[in-house]
């Protein structure tokens, strides 16, 4: 069966991330070949751009040394490669893999930070970019961020999100971010998987599935910590948006039972990472559901995309649901590709493409989206080419560690289509939490009541119905009002279970008014 481009647009509109969506690059491959400033150079002539932004003494060490030579220096060893300087870290438990390491100052150069690649074999690479905490950073919690997609770059988080700078001028420049998770959280941004964003791969690799992508970032995780113990010791917490609510409880779950086999066994060169919770920002993680709700928010919602809830386009979105809903049930039941792959395409056509197509950004329906290159672009969020711009200036890749001849884009569509021609969204990773939460594992899900994409509605539905310890008090709980401390202002709705009422327990839903 051949599928059009559009299909697979629609597949990566729904499975995108919320908010951050991938920037116009991305649909406009042949401009980025013209535009490319590196075009034509020799790998030479872009190993000599990387070291007239090193610093001299860098450029000191690395001037007697060949390329991938490695040599030790009071107790670490080093490696040069693509006329950059690394800290090559490697583990006894994790043969053939290794954490190549640089240390830049960008972004926000009050705090310590971390970049560089997890190199999970020869052919496959996995780009960093880690902040220590603004605030008591020996104390404060180790977060994972992962963005959504799949194939979008983490770096969306860090330059548009939650990170500590934001991107700005035209991506000229980048500002201090105020309200960044690392005032208070140790924070890891991870380029995942393979072909993401700096992450690469030689020849045709690929990851079409969370949990192969997993098992590479709970390796990432243990030669991280084993360099740097000073963050393990604290709560650990992995937190996602939109298609991280597939990965993030993938994800959580390695972990989980990786901790569970090393207490068994008591290997003293592995790191118990001490999971904490899961928090997931308008994922999408069991789709019967969330599809379920996607035509009682798009007619009856606080923001409704249709004027008339009894109009022909309502009756038609809901006529189209239970077949939808019918392939989910038998991608649940068969948990294979042939079965999972007809949901993906039918939901996203028949379900998803008529509200993409209204004009509205489907990540903040408040807005109008104009997909032209020179105004939005396709993803409704025109900061995504800036971040682009900034990535790829020459100096922030020698200070961050990447090569001159690496080019950031802040999706990539292949790997998009790997995963859902794999049928990937279409699993129900919320069955992989209950085990978790059971254990002390908290979960916090949290929704801004203005995306279209991974409604609220539909995640505070899913976590109604997890079977968990948990269930007869959080279907019991009523609707309280969330008033961040800051603004003293009611923001929101929260519900939870778990707390005794006086703390946020062990499964919390956030309703964020006036947000996408």
């Amino acid at each position: 069966m051949k599928l059009s481009r559009s299909t697979y647009l629609l597949a990566a509109v729904w499975l995108a991330p919320v908010y951050a969506a991938p920037g116009p690059a991305l649909f406009n491959d042949a401009q980025q070949v013209l535009s490319n400033p590196f075009l034509g150079r020799t790998r030479q002539g872009l190993q000599d751009t990387a070291s007239q932004y090193l610093s001299a003494a860098k450029n000191t060490v690395l001037k007697s040394k060949k390329n991938m030579e490695k040599w030790y220096h009071e107790g670490r060893e080093y490696i040069k490669q693509d006329s950059l300087l690394y800290e090559l870290v490697t583990h006894s438990s994790f043969k053939g893999q290794t954490l190549r390491v640089t240390e830049p100052d960008l972004c926000d150069a009050s705090v310590k930070q971390y970049s560089g690649y997890f190199d999970v074999a020869d052919d496959k690479h996995l780009f960093f970019w880690f902040f220590e905490a603004r605030n008591s950073p020996k104390d404060a919690p180790l977060v994972l961020w992962l963005n959504g997609g799949p194939g979008c770059s983490s770096s969306t988080g860090l330059l548009f999100e939650l990170g500590p700078c934001s991107i700005a001028d035209e991506g000229r420049n980048v500002t201090h971010n105020p309200y960044s998770w690392n005032t208070h959280a140790n924070i890891i941004f991870l380029d995942q998987p393979i072909n993401v964003g700096f992450s690469y791969a030689d020849g045709d690799k690929t990851v079409n599935s969370s949990p192969i992508a997993g098992k590479d970032v709970y390796a990432f995780l243990e030669l991280f910590l084993n360099r740097y113990p000073e963050y393990s010791t604290q709560p650990f917490h992995i937190a996602a948006e939109s298609y991280g609510g597939t990965y993030a409880p993938n994800f959580a779950n390695i972990i989980y039972k990786s901790n569970k086999e090393l207490a068994a066994r008591t290997d003293p060169k592995l790191k118990h990472i001490n999971l904490a919770s899961v928090i997931l920002a308008n994922g999408l993680t069991d789709p019967l559901v969330q599809y379920g709700s996607v035509a009682d928010y798009a007619c009856d919602g606080p923001y409704p995309v249709f004027s008339d809830p009894d109009g022909p386009q309502c009756q038609a979105l809901r006529s189209k649901i239970p077949t939808c809903q019918r392939l989910i049930k038998s991608c649940y039941q068969f948990n294979s590709r042939f079965s999972c792959v007809p949901a993906v395409l039918y939901c996203n056509s028949q379900i998803m493409g008529p509200l993409v197509q209204t004009g509205l950004n489907p990540y903040d329906v408040r807005r109008k989206c104009d997909r032209s290159p020179d105004k939005d672009g396709q993803l409704c969020y025109k900061q995504m080419g800036w971040i682009e711009t900034w990535l790829n200036d020459p100096k922030v890749k020698a200070a961050i560690g990447v090569s001159q001849d690496r080019q950031f884009a802040s999706c990539n569509m292949d790997v998009n289509q790997a995963f859902t021609m794999n049928g990937d969204g279409m699993h129900n990773s919320a069955l992989l939490l209950p085990e978790l939460i059971n254990d002390g594992v908290r979960l916090l899900v949290y929704a801004g009541n203005a995306d279209l994409m991974c409604n609220y509605l539909g995640n505070e539905r899913w976590v109604e119905a997890l079977e968990t310890r948990f269930s007869a008090e959080f279907k019991q709980s009523k609707d309280l009002p969330w008033t961040p401390v800051r603004s003293g202002v009611v923001s929101g709705a929260v519900r939870t279970a778990g707390g005794n009422g006086y703390s946020a327990g062990n499964i919390t839903f956030v309703n964020v008014h006036e947000a996408g």
